[in-house]
């Protein structure tokens, strides 16, 4: 049915448009943060900048088009390279894109917040790379995503489009929420004695990454440690970061879709092994694990959204 294929285009499109611009906002919360963490860590102890390629799983592509994993090389690779779809610029051209498509299902105010952001991504960039202009570039760049998203949440009708934006959104979300746990618990800082006086520092980046370290205190009143930062940024039902949350989340509007079943299953296995997990007594190796699981929970359940409402996929027996 045309009319059918037309609107799950339209879900489509909002659904990537949600995951691009959490996409470029979530880089450039983990740049930024990094940035930061090497300058409170001593020489022989900061991790340097791999660790922020790892996180995007990207390291075959970095290692195609760069030498080794400086400074330089890693934030041109996050910030603006366009062979690199991860990149904030590439995640920006997309979502500009997409909301071209769609115009008359956003308001105009929002086309015109993306498309400035677009550009205000691609005329700072320079300035962005350089250790002088980076913060500035960066919040840039965080503030007014997060102008979109509130936009977009407080001008959009609620309708069935809107519950794709959030999944969109959410997915996304969790996705770089775990890699972040996953990476900066792993390696960000070696697992030996002489940098445990530095625990404290590392697991602080932790929750600026997700800007989570002011709630965290408030929620948990407790001093960071690693057990406490992982349960709050994996299971707080509160914190809109955690991945309780968006897991959460993402039922509620599943609840709000026909066809609905395959993919509330899969986000129910999700929960389910979410509140089994004892993560306060996980090993490195085990909360790895249990990570990757979660991971491939999440890939399982955009491949349902996909599978279920996404063109050319839909049938006209099933619409």
């Amino acid at each position: 049915r045309p009319g059918t294929t037309m609107l799950s285009r339209v879900a489509e499109t909002l659904y990537w448009l949600a995951r691009y611009i959490e996409r470029a906002e979530n880089t450039a919360r983990i740049v930024n943060v990094n940035a930061n963490l090497l300058l409170d860590l001593p020489k022989g102890i900061a991790p340097g900048w791999k660790p922020l390629v790892d996180i995007t799983g990207a390291n075959g592509l970095f290692e195609e088009h760069y030498k080794d994993y400086g400074e330089r090389q890693v934030m041109r690779f996050l910030l603006g390279d366009e062979r690199h779809p991860g990149s904030i610029l590439s995640a920006l051209a997309a979502a500009r894109e997409n909301c071209r498509t769609i115009r008359d299902f956003v308001p105009r105010e929002a086309w015109e917040q993306i498309n400035g952001l677009m550009l205000f991504a691609r005329e700072g960039l320079q300035k962005g790379l350089t250790k002088t202009g980076r913060h500035a570039y960066l919040r840039g760049l965080i503030t007014n995503s997060q102008l979109i998203t509130g936009l977009l949440d407080g001008t959009m009708l609620h309708d069935q489009g809107f519950e794709f934006l959030k999944l969109g959104r959410y997915l996304e979300r969790a996705d770089m929420s775990t890699r972040i746990a996953d990476v900066h618990s792993a390696t960000l800082l070696p697992d030996a004695d002489e940098v445990r006086p530095y625990d404290n520092i590392q697991w602080v980046s932790v929750l600026k990454s997700m800007t989570a370290y002011q709630m965290y205190r408030r929620s948990t009143q407790i001093r960071v440690q690693r057990g406490p930062v992982l349960g709050f940024i994996f299971k707080s039902p509160r914190f809109p970061r955690s991945l309780r949350w968006c897991i959460d989340h993402t039922r509620i509007g599943l609840e709000r879709l026909p066809r609905n079943e395959a993919s509330l299953r899969v986000n129910g296995r999700l929960a389910r092994a979410l509140d089994a997990a004892e993560l306060d007594g996980f090993s490195q190796k085990e909360l790895h694990d249990f990570i990757d699981e979660l991971q491939l929970g999440i890939a399982e359940l955009h491949g349902e959204i996909a599978q279920t409402w996404f063109p050319p996929l839909i049938s006209a027996s099933a619409a």
